[in-house]
């Protein structure tokens, strides 16, 4: 299928995912300062770390307990209802009176957050056409940090003493991303189930007139019939899977693919959560930025993350995934270290360290992106959302729990050789993930999620086929 506004309609509604996520990261990344004055809830720079591991530890397990209901239920019911999730939590956010209260919250948050991956990735790669997913993927999730610069822009009004006092423009910071999400709802509504999950599930009849409909508005959108459908290739999987199924075929049929996701959602969740949770801290005890200020930095540090995907998402699908992957990722760990040795030696200043990671993160945006894109389009269709939820949960627990509290802690110390230990492990973890994209990286540029499915190394399906 060509590209057509029927699909940037998908992409609009589903893509809205990463900017709801990246909006609450930089709401609590640039409200930080804020939220250490007596007046509003008077939280160390410890206590913020630990709110922003919550928050992470909720996505942990919202990916999980929602990853494994998008396979059994749908996508569509769950896209809504992580959707309503996220909305409810953030709009409690607002109304949070202490740090346990406010911790809590963002764990609920991040629980709709966590669940949103699975049945968001899994959608939009079941309705995207071969030769656009990896491009389309990419820039879908650049989109994260549309919402950084959302945030951002926001906060410079909100987080005003001029325009709203202290005690309040952090409340309606949050009450703000609670609005957005409850809007989008029903922009959703409108969005099919997925085809190939219905297929599964034995509603044949709905896949088909689902996939009859789409054809038919793109066919009048571009005001020319679309090509002739390939032969179909018959499906030997039913219904939602066990998890012994589930396990066999990640560490047994796809042992190689299962490395290679693990090592890069390990990578960018450490790098991703360590440095940008805590960036407003950095610029506060170490440039001395107030924290209205904050979100200026922000602004030029998420546009550089969402040109990243945007520019170079294409040659993921013409230079091919195995590639770009292992150079994204290569050169963005060069530059974390570099950046950070620099920051160390004291040669810059909050204009030139936001500069020099505009220039990281251009790169290092496009390979986060690419991560996601890896677990989601490697596995097959009846264990896809279960898949991106492990990837999800375990990369972000080994990666990313303990980032932020550990950031946090760092630069609590006050010593720039402490923070610029951990920039180095981010690195590290860039680096290897490199290596291991060289040597275990899957050329999936223009295949089907079908053909996917199949091991490469033997050209055919699995042996026996997968019931429930």
């Amino acid at each position: 299928m060509p590209w057509s506004p029927w699909l940037l309609r998908v992409v609009v509604a589903l893509g809205i995912t990463w900017i709801l996520d990246g909006l609450e990261v930089t709401l609590v990344g640039s409200v930080a300062g804020m939220l250490g004055d007596p007046r509003t809830l008077h939280l160390s720079e410890s206590q913020i770390g630990f709110a922003a591991s919550a928050y992470l530890f909720g996505a942990i397990v919202g990916a999980l307990v929602f990853g494994r209901l998008t396979d059994s239920l749908g996508r569509k019911k769950l896209f809504l209802v992580t959707l309503a999730v996220y909305t409810g939590a953030t709009l409690a956010t607002a109304f949070s009176w202490g740090f346990w209260p406010f911790v809590f919250f963002r764990a609920l948050t991040g629980a709709g957050i966590g669940g949103e991956y699975s049945a968001i990735n899994s959608a939009i790669d079941e309705l995207m056409p071969a030769h656009l997913r990896g491009r389309v993927d990419l820039t879908i999730n650049s989109t994260y940090w549309l919402g950084a610069g959302l945030g951002s822009a926001s906060t410079l009004v909100l987080l005003n003493p001029n325009v709203l006092p202290p005690e309040l423009g952090w409340r309606v910071c949050f009450a703000l991303g609670g609005l957005l999400g409850f809007c989008i709802l029903f922009v959703r509504k409108h969005v099919p189930e997925s085809p190939r999950w219905l297929l599964l599930h034995g509603r044949e009849k709905e896949a088909e007139a689902v996939v009859a409909g789409i054809e038919a508005e793109v066919e009048r959108s571009l005001k020319k019939p679309l090509p002739p459908a390939p032969e179909p290739r018959p499906l030997q999987v039913h219904g939602t899977v066990g998890f012994g199924t589930i396990a066999r075929v990640l560490f047994q049929r796809h042992l190689r693919r299962s490395f290679l996701g693990l090592s890069l959602m390990v990578a960018q969740a450490f790098a991703y959560n360590a440095i940008f949770f805590t960036y407003a801290l950095i610029l506060g005890r170490f440039y001395g930025v107030p924290s209205e200020k904050v979100g200026l930095y922000l602004l030029p540090f998420a546009a550089g993350n969402l040109l990243g995907p945007i520019v170079l998402g294409r040659f993921f699908d013409t230079v091919g995934r195995r590639q770009m992957i292992a150079l994204t990722y290569g050169v963005s760990g060069i530059l974390l270290c570099v950046t950070g040795y620099a920051f160390m030696r004291g040669w810059l200043t909050a204009t030139t360290q936001t500069a020099l990671w505009c220039c990281v993160f251009f790169v290092a945006s496009a390979a986060a992106s690419s991560a996601y894109l890896t677990v989601s389009e490697l596995f097959p269709v009846e264990l896809r959302g279960m898949a991106i939820a492990l990837f999800y949960a375990v990369g972000t627990a080994v990666g990313g729990l303990a980032a932020p509290a550990i950031f946090g802690a760092l630069i609590q110390t006050g010593e720039r050789v402490q923070v610029f230990r951990g920039y180095l492990v981010g690195g590290a973890l860039m680096l290897l993930a490199a290596l291991v994209a060289a040597f275990f990286g899957v050329p999936a540029e223009g295949k089907s999620l079908e053909a996917l499915a199949e091991d490469p190394s033997l050209g055919k399906r699995s042996r026996e086929p997968v019931h429930a």
